[in-house]
């Protein structure tokens, strides 16, 4: 069939009818090639006098972001396990959350390493949502000569080589998938370091402990993630790399150790407002930031309660200046966006280390932090490690799949993502506008009243829609 068309195409002048009933396959063959080209554009950063941009296919690029996941109610992340089950199943999950993340202008999911490259482009291709992909690099222990290291040793030889090797198959594994947006490496694994032996507990004072754990152990681990980078590029030099560290947390040592990682990405828990982040992270890098975890939980510890427009009033002041600091918006101007953590509630973080209470919605709050005011009291703890979710699980259904009930944050973020702080004449007053316009009691109101849910259907392809009242 081959040597037939190209035969025809050559004697264009002998066979004149028979060529124009080819001229159609032929486009159509030559436009698929075109079309499929662009799914996969280059990713880059642009960096114009201080001024960052992430840049996809040419054009800027501001990260909506959702940290996401798929754990129903019994389950947790190493038990659920998603990505075994049948393509039916997966695309039934997929799409019924897919259509809520997009429908709130969601751009990008993050995802550890171990989603399937298809389903990254599956996601893409109907969704039109990219994928920031994850290796926790080292973060949870590594298994090493055949046994499990549960806290890695950045200066160890033979640890470096296993991630090294390890960077280097997942890249080749990733690099050519439509959807991949950038790599990312790490989770905060800086707070890892002061877990890794008992002489940090030996210090006379808090100084000398972090600027021994700063030279023996991040230095070490930020200059093994600059290699990482190094190697991720010369596979791949068509998609940026970013790290994920904790807070701004051994800032002056990424300086000097990390100047081959594109983006600075920070997990930031700061409250309301991320204070001075960017115009640190634009005086100690000169690099853009990308929070890769913020928000808040829905639960009020003070008031024994969930607390809806508490949750949705801290991440409307988080994507504010999130906005408010990209290009041309007369702030710090190296925001590239955002990762809200998180889409659906973790019913299986508290005391995750015994494995219990999985089937439990707890409201222990485990940590405390003095920047989410409406229910912090000084000595006790008020962040609620399983309500983080804009979207409240339902009961898991035979086949493993589960109904989401969006909070007031989701309307509230849906109608923030509707602002492009890169449209042509967007001002600071524009933004502000914007945001003045979105009510939390609106949102509040929206996510009590009777919401259609879209689920898949369990005998069809066909989306059905799942009535629940929510709040009376």
């Amino acid at each position: 069939m081959k040597k037939t068309f190209l035969f025809r195409l050559n004697c264009i002048n002998v066979f004149p009818i028979q060529l124009q009933k080819l001229l159609p396959i032929f486009f159509f063959l030559f436009m698929g090639k075109t079309v499929l080209a662009q799914t996969n554009p280059t990713i880059t950063i642009s960096n114009n006098n201080g001024e960052m941009t992430l840049l996809v296919g040419g054009k800027p690029f501001m990260i909506n972001g959702m940290n996401w996941d798929y754990i129903p109610i019994g389950t947790d992340a190493v038990t659920a396990n998603l990505w075994v089950k049948s393509d039916e199943v997966i695309k039934a999950g997929l799409d019924a959350e897919m259509s809520l993340l997009k429908d709130m202008n969601v751009n990008a999911i993050r995802q550890y390493t171990g989603i399937p490259p298809k389903w990254i482009q599956y996601i893409y291709e109907k969704y039109g949502i990219y994928t920031l992909l994850n290796h926790s690099f080292g973060r949870y222990g590594l298994l090493l000569n055949g046994e499990w290291v549960p806290t890695t040793d950045y200066a160890d030889a033979a640890s470096q080589k296993l991630l090294l090797s390890e960077i280097e198959t997942w890249v080749n594994e990733y690099k050519n998938t439509p959807g991949l947006l950038m790599y990312l490496l790490g989770n905060e694994n800086n707070y890892g370091l002061f877990w890794a032996g008992a002489e940090t507990e030996n210090f006379p004072n808090e100084d000398k402990k972090m600027a021994f754990i700063g030279e023996q152990r991040a230095r070490p681990m930020y200059q093994l993630m600059n290699d990482a980078a190094l190697k991720i590029k010369s596979i791949d030099p068509t998609h940026p790399v970013a790290m994920c560290n904790g807070d701004a947390m051994f800032i002056d040592i990424i300086a000097e150790e990390c100047k081959d990682i594109d983006i600075y990405g920070t997990n930031t828990y700061r409250g309301v407002s991320f204070d001075n982040m960017f115009e640190v992270v634009k005086e100690k890098l000169n690099k853009p930031i990308m929070f890769t975890e913020f928000g808040a939980d829905a639960y009020n510890a003070v008031e024994d309660a969930e607390d809806q427009a508490a949750q949705a009033y801290y991440m409307l002041g988080n994507w504010k200046e999130i906005y408010q600091n990209a290009a041309g918006l007369g702030k710090a101007g190296n925001s590239i966006g955002g990762f809200t953590f998180q889409f659906s509630d973790g019913w299986w973080k508290y005391d995750f280390d015994n494995r219990k209470n999985a089937n439990i919605h707890d409201n222990n709050a485990s940590w405390a932090n003095g920047g989410y005011l409406k229910d912090f009291i000084k000595g006790k703890n008020n962040m609620n490690e399983e309500w983080f979710g804009i979207c409240a699980k339902e009961a898991t259904d035979e086949r493993g799949l589960y109904a989401l009930t969006p909070r007031a944050a989701y309307y509230a973020l849906q109608a923030a993502h509707q602002f492009n702080p890169y449209k042509k004449g967007t001002s600071t007053d524009a933004l502000n506008n914007h945001f003045e316009s979105i009510k939390i009691a609106d949102a509040v109101l929206q996510a009590k009243g009777e919401k259609a849910i879209p689920i898949q259907s369990k005998n069809s392809d066909k989306k059905c829609f799942l009535k629940r009242w929510f709040g009376q």
